[in-house]
Formats: C-alpha cells, structure tokens, sequence
C-alpha cells in the first residue's frame, strides 16, 4: 500500500480518527523530513504524543522516535546516521512497519489477546483492568508490574472461591496459600491425580505461583525497598505480567468448564 504525501494528509488532518491514520501521516511526515521535503512540527508533536499515549503501543514504538520530541531532534538524529534518501527511506519503512501492521490489524501477541478476551468477561473486581495496567507498567515501572501480577492471581484466587462457596481468611493469607485452597477446589492439586505427567505439571503451576509471591516479595514496591535493593528490569517485570496471565486464564478456564 502507498504512503500518501504530508501534502494529501495534511488536508485531511482534521478527519483523521483512527490510530492506523495517525501512524500513516507520521511515516508520511518522517519520510518527508528526512528527504528534503515539509512536514508540520505541531503536527508532528501531536500525533507522536497520541500514538505514545497508548500502552500498547510502547513496545512497536522504535527507541529513537520516543528520543525525538520534535522534527529538529529527529533530523539531527536521522541525518547522521544515513547519508542518503534511499538509505533513510529504507530505515523508516523496516523501523516503522511493526507498528503500522498493529494499528491497521490491531493484532497482538495471541498468548495476551486470549487472556485480555477471557479476563474481560470473567472480571468483576477490576481483574481485567488490573491485567491492562500490568501491561502498562510492565516497561515504564517494573516494580509496579509484578506486584499488579500478584494482585491479579490473588483477585481471580478469591473470585473462584467466593463463587464456589470455598470459606477463608480474607485478611490473613498468602498468596500460595490462597492458590492452594483454589487448585483444591478445581481438582488441580498434584495430591488430587494419579498420573505422573499430571502431577508434575500441576506441581510445576504451584512452583509459579510460589516464585511470584516471591518475586513480589523481593522486588515488587508494596513493603518499600533498601538503598542496596537489586532494581527488576522490565524483563523481570514482563515474566512475572506473562506467568501471572497464563495462570490466571488457567483457573478461570478450569473454574468455568467446572
């Protein structure tokens, strides 16, 4: 498909609506800066904040174009680094394509769609709004991420057993405890099968959901940290969102079919 003209788009600025509109005219602008032509700074300002403004664009965003606030900043960094308009032309497409195919198709990783689909029909405490706020957080504040991942295990742990009728002590309990009592309650504790396969895999589920309690624990910022406190990165933080999904889709898909 064609990039249309900064001139073309321009024109149209006040009609452009959706995100897909949005990443065409910055290419378009971007392409146009770096190869001698006009493109509009406001413009530009704008739309990079409007398409940044949303957490799931974060990781489609290249490093240098969150760098450049303005066209001059972009110019500087995209006249040094390639001498010619073919050169620059070719960075800007291969840069930008990930992002452009997201916003046209609004595909995500399927491992996340599958969870954001079943944990917006199963919330009813702010589990599904819990999950989109883990994703947010998961880059700009790690810490924050993985004690949300905890949260969210906790809030579908709870919603299970309340549903199910299954009494505990609600202000008083871990969350391998609360996990625990839930696997019982679904039949999904090792002791509760026979074959090993089984028990060892379910073993293994527990061993997760141990190691983020843990890891919440150490690196998460609900008790506060030391001054020599080891900071996560936001790789840490990425494991403890994915595992904390995967899990909490297991059990509202075992509770669900029970």
């Amino acid at each position: 498909m064609g990039v249309k003209s900064t001139e073309v788009i321009m024109n149209e600025m006040e009609y452009i609506e959706s995100d897909f509109d949005r990443g065409e005219y910055l290419q378009a602008m971007l392409l146009a800066r770096a190869t001698g032509g006009d493109a509009h700074d406001s413009h530009y300002v704008r739309i990079r904040a409007e398409i940044m403004a949303n957490p799931n664009h974060k990781e489609l965003i290249p490093r240098w174009l969150k760098a450049a606030r303005n066209l001059d900043q972009y110019w500087q960094f995209i006249k040094n680094k390639f001498p010619t308009y073919a050169e620059r032309r070719a960075f800007l497409y291969e840069e930008l394509n990930p992002l452009l195919e997201y916003l046209e198709t609004k595909q995500i990783m399927p491992a996340a769609r599958n969870i954001d689909e079943v944990l917006s029909k199963f919330d009813s405490d702010g589990i599904h709004f819990a999950w989109q706020k883990a994703l947010e957080r998961k880059v700009s504040d790690p810490e924050g991420a993985i004690t949300i991942s905890r949260s969210i295990l906790e809030s579908v742990c709870k919603h299970i057993l309340h549903a199910s009728g299954v009494e505990f002590n609600e202000k008083n309990i871990d969350l391998p405890e609360l996990y625990k009592l839930t696997a019982s309650e679904l039949n999904l504790s090792p002791e509760q099968h026979t074959e090993q396969i089984f028990k060892q895999i379910l073993g293994s589920c527990s061993g997760v959901v141990n190691g983020l309690g843990t890891l919440r624990n150490k690196h998460g910022d609900a008790h506060g940290t030391g001054p020599r406190a080891v900071k996560p990165k936001s790789r840490h933080a990425e494991l403890a969102v994915n595992l904390a999904g995967t899990m909490a889709i297991f059990l509202v898909q075992t509770y669900e079919e029970k």
